[in-house]
């Protein structure tokens, strides 16, 4: 069990917010946070289980350095914002999907909850840690058929990002290969067409290094499914995040739902 407070800045005010984080029991709570919007502060919860598509963020302990971001645990940054942004995008171009608009949901890795979620996104991998339950946990989910997108990080700070996800990844999956994913795979023309994902990076991240798109496949059979995406030395989720208040170019956001659009239509149809 551990606890974590949150905090950040928004347009029009600071919100604090104290959030338990119980690794095998509860879902990660939220009292009197800011929406990330230009609202006011309002009570964010959890939105119980439907039929209906449901944004899930997972939720793990920071490791030493991951406060950087307006003192926020990693996993946190961009929350939710960058998710609410990305779902009224999946809406409005796939008339498809209809995902819940007024909620997305944090569940702590390890609670059951999680394997109700056929997707879900983990942020600053470079700063998560895992308990050996946790690491299960996070295997189970993958083989069950779950997908995760892991978005926003790189080296820098002091930070091995890609040493700790590589090391957390080997205990999660210690028979699974790494591989890179180049512009032919299919989860980059699932909706829409990405032939060059390499020369998309956040501007945040222009002295980390090229953008690098990774994952694992299903038995490390290319021709089976792939479980998770990797985007390092990259950001995607900060142009969701920041699309509607004119800091960051249009061209550049369009770019960055493309990936988000494409990465949750190839975890629903494989």
């Amino acid at each position: 069990m551990y606890a974590e407070t949150v905090h950040t800045l928004s347009l029009r005010s600071t919100w604090l917010c104290v959030l338990p984080c119980v690794a095998l029991a509860a879902h990660v709570a939220y009292g009197q946070c800011n929406t990330g919007t230009l609202e006011p502060t309002d009570e964010v919860h959890n939105a119980p289980y439907g039929a209906e598509f449901t944004f899930c963020r997972l939720a793990y302990k920071t490791g030493p350095g991951g406060f950087y971001y307006y003192g926020l645990p990693a996993w946190a940054h961009g929350y939710p914002t960058a998710e609410r942004s990305l779902m009224k995008i999946l809406e409005g171009v796939t008339r498809l999907i209809k995902p819940r608009m007024d909620r997305t949901n944090v569940i702590a890795i390890g609670d059951p909850e999680m394997f109700r979620y056929p997707v879900a996104y983990m942020t600053e991998a470079g700063y998560m840690t895992l308990t050996d339950v946790e690491a299960l946990a996070l295997r189970e989910y993958l083989l069950k058929g779950g997908f995760i997108i892991f978005d926003d990080f790189r080296n820098g700070r002091g930070n091995d990002a890609w040493g700790n996800f590589e090391r957390s990844m080997r205990r999660v999956m210690p028979e699974g290969r790494l591989v890179e994913l180049d512009g032919a795979n299919p989860i980059f023309h699932s909706f829409f067409e990405i032939p060059k994902p390499g020369e998309f990076l956040s501007c945040y991240d222009r002295g980390a290094g090229a953008a690098q798109f990774w994952g694992m496949y299903e038995g490390n059979d290319a021709s089976k499914r792939l479980m998770f995406v990797a985007n390092f030395n990259n950001d995607i989720a900060q142009y969701w995040e920041w699309s509607d208040t004119g800091m960051t170019p249009i061209e550049l956001s369009n770019e960055a739902y493309k990936f988000g659009v494409n990465y949750i239509m190839y975890a629903l149809t494989h």
